[in-house]
């Protein structure tokens, strides 16, 4: 079950006692009595009288299965009855950090959770004791009980919580060895999907309050366009229509329902001016950002060759292109927002709740704890609701509208006025003595800071600065005498950010596919040629990233074997490989099989993937990530892209930015492979960065022609072998 923490609040506060662990992601904080309602901690979990346990989720779900995974941790250290857990969805508060990005979440719940499960387990523990009146340590708890195995006696949670809150809470409970987990680790499925399967789940577009009035926002095609001519009088004639409001942000059509205001907007036919001559254009910034990626740059890792390397003879380098990319989840951007005075209700499926309340605060001219922002899943996130410019509109049209109301945006509006992945160009060479061996590594990234955000103008800028705009080109893992890596900033003026995975996506492609490259070269294999360079020291300092390569080699053989590498494949068929060391935390590799049809149409047939990331706290989670991602790489590599022309992107709709298919996905086998890193580390973005090299390998292996820019076109395989 899950609800809000309003509601939660409402319905328990004139219940009986109750346990409540609080914690702030540091520490443990007292426990309370419901009806004292003593303290409101961001994360906490409760133990009611009835014996249910109740969970506040600190981050937001957007499908990658996190309240299930939370909800495991604290239940293995609770010993709870899993059947008895329940959810309640954490709101902004003074001080909380509710943000969901970064593949951080279970990382940076593990210990606090477990903290927070193993101090109410041994208050229980010691309130049973006392009833008892027996050794504490004869006691323990086990499945919602706490038992004495002496007397054969045992009490359920629920009885104990009256005397439990009265105990004083231990600052360092003692925790579970590994070895005794019996829910970590385990093949769980997800605590919330009956809700989402039989329709009980609320996203935001889902959300429906009393005297709510539905908002369509006809947006300027491109900054400080002005309107030209408008049917003002025709569309305020539209059934449904209630009034036609002038924004900063835009034109706002509010009505009774969203096909009124769709139909309203429709029927404005608002025209807008012409864009400038030097409007921004993607072609032409393909060319500055080619231009920029030869420039020495910013040095972002130099490491000299040590004496006795043979001197460079031979060169070989190339320049790969990645291509701008919309977000285009399923749920497109929507917000309700209910400004009533000097206060503000929003209901919306953000990862960004704290920076969506302090924004709206800042239009309404209002301090942040009188916006209360309310968390719904997420239809579809990938750093897309990192932005909260679609809640800020709703805020300003609620404002106008004095009453409660739901901003939808189309499909269309969600292709050309949300925020891309940056499009960057990527040159590197590699070097080779007089006997052919690979002595030096060069890797620059032409790029973008992005803008969604402004820039702290007093942040440091240094090395480690500038690496972060580059992940996958300066943690380069490999074992080269002579390495150097840059980054050159290219001025984007189009709306840019977060998109899954980042910045690695874009470098790792080039990287990955270049050292296929390198072992050509070398008449390699390129599987085994990447092992060799993986030799040498095991463990790495690169930049603020310290890679495995034992970890690394291990997810590689795994794909060696579990994909019959060495086994011939057919005609107009290939095998690709790729791997990452994602921060050096989720080590991944995959090998692909690809076909090619007459018509030099790209199929995945296969993919075989190999996962090391650290401790699975749930492996159904690490497998369905890893297929997210495998299919979130396939629409980048073989699918669509975002093009600009007269500063506006000119796709708008799935018909000319495709995605993925259920009928494109491909056999996909995931392999889990044991790890002794004693922590979890992050699942929602590792998976995507190696897949699309290893696909454009794949059809390099199939057709010998190298794939240097995406996505994969057949005109690109025009004159192929074969």
């Amino acid at each position: 079950m899950i609800t809000s923490r309003r509601n939660f609040l409402k319905t328990t506060a004139f219940g009986s006692a109750s346990l409540i662990i609080g914690f702030d992601g540091l520490r443990l904080l007292k426990g309370a009595n419901a009806e004292t309602n003593l303290f409101e901690p961001s994360n906490w979990i409760r133990v009611d009288a009835d014996g249910a346990v109740s969970l506040t989720i600190g981050k937001c779900e957007m499908g990658q299965g996190v309240r299930t995974s939370l909800a495991m941790i604290l239940a293995e250290e609770l010993e709870a009855d899993w059947t008895k857990i329940r959810l309640v969805q954490a709101k902004p508060s003074p001080g909380s950090d509710l943000g969901t990005g970064g593949s951080d979440s279970i990382a940076s719940s593990w210990r606090p959770l477990r903290q927070a499960g193993a101090a109410a387990r041994e208050m229980l523990i010691t309130a049973a004791a006392a009833r008892w009146k027996v050794d504490r340590a004869s006691c323990s708890a086990a499945r919602g009980e706490i038992v004495h195995p002496p007397s054969n006696r045992r009490l359920e949670y629920g009885s104990l919580v009256g005397d439990a809150t009265k105990l004083q809470v231990p600052e360092n409970p003692p925790l579970k060895n590994a070895i005794d987990f019996k829910i970590i680790g385990q093949r769980t499925a997800r605590i919330d999907g009956p809700d989402i399967v039989c329709g009980r789940a609320q996203y935001g577009i889902d959300v429906k309050i009393p005297g709510m009035l539905y908002a369509s926002l006809e947006r300027p095609p491109f900054a400080g366009a002005k309107v030209k001519r408008m049917h003002e009088d025709k569309a305020r004639v539209v059934h449904g229509v209630r009034s036609i409001v002038k924004l900063p942000r835009g034109i706002a059509i509010i009505a009774d329902n969203t096909w009124a205001a769709i139909k309203g907007r429709t029927t404005l036919a608002v025209e807008w001016d012409d864009s400038p001559k030097d409007a921004f254009d993607s072609d032409a910034h393909w060319k500055r950002l080619e231009a920029a990626s030869h420039e020495t740059g910013f040095i972002t890792r130099e490491e000299k060759a040590p004496p006795g390397t043979g001197e460079v003879t031979k060169t070989i380098e190339a320049t790969y292109q990645y291509p701008f990319y919309a977000h285009a989840p399923v749920e497109t951007m929507n917000c309700v927002a209910d400004v009533r005075g000097n206060r503000c209700t929003i209901w919306a499926p953000t990862q960004a709740p704290e920076r969506l309340q302090n924004q709206v605060a800042k239009l309404l001219g209002i301090v942040p704890t009188n916006v209360e922002v309310n968390i719904t899943l997420i239809g579809g996130g990938f750093g897309r609701r990192l932005g909260v410019d679609y809640a800020i509109e709703a805020a300003d049209i609620s404002r106008a509208a004095k009453g409660p109301v739901q901003l939808l945006w189309s499909r269309v509006d969600d292709m050309k006025h949300g925020h891309f992945q940056a499009a960057s160009v990527h040159y590197l060479s590699a070097g080779f003595d007089v006997r052919g061996m690979p002595v030096s590594w060069k890797h620059t990234k032409a790029g973008s800071f992005h803008n969604i955000s402004p820039l702290d103008p007093k942040e440091m800028r240094d090395t480690a600065w500038y690496q972060d705009w580059s992940w996958g080109c300066y943690d380069v893992p490999y074992n080269f005498p002579a390495i150097q890596t840059a980054y050159v900033p290219v001025d984007l003026p189009v709306k840019h950010g977060p998109w899954r995975s980042v910045f690695a996506p874009s470098s790792v492609f080039a990287r990955e596919c270049f050292i296929d490259e390198v072992a050509q070269v070398r008449a390699a294999d390129p599987l085994e040629f990447r092992l060799e360079l993986l030799k040498g020291a095991d463990v790495i300092k690169a930049g603020s990233a310290t890679v495995d390569r034992r970890r690394l080699r291990r997810v590689l053989e795994t794909v060696r074997d579990k994909s019959a590498w060495d086994r011939p494949v057919s005609e107009n068929r290939g095998r690709g490989v790729a791997c990452n060391a994602y921060f050096g935390r989720t080590y991944i590799a995959y090998v692909v099989e690809v076909t090619i049809d007459h018509d030099n149409n790209v199929r995945v047939e296969r993919v075989v993937a190999a996962v090391d990331c650290g401790r699975v706290v749930n492996p159904v989670g690490v497998e369905q990530q890893m297929e997210s991602g495998i299919i979130w790489g396939l629409s980048s590599a073989l699918k669509g892209e975002i093009t600009f022309r007269g500063g506006t992107a000119q796709q708008g709709t799935f018909a000319d930015f495709a995605v993925a298919r259920m009928g494109d996905t491909p056999a996909i086998e995931v392999h889990i492979v044991g790890s002794d890193a004693p922590l979890p580390f992050g699942m929602g973005e590792p998976p995507v960065p190696p897949i699309v090299p290893a696909i454009a390998n794949a059809v390099f292996a199939a057709t010998g022609m190298r794939i240097r820019r995406l996505p994969i076109r057949p005109e690109h395989l025009e004159g192929r072998a074969g």
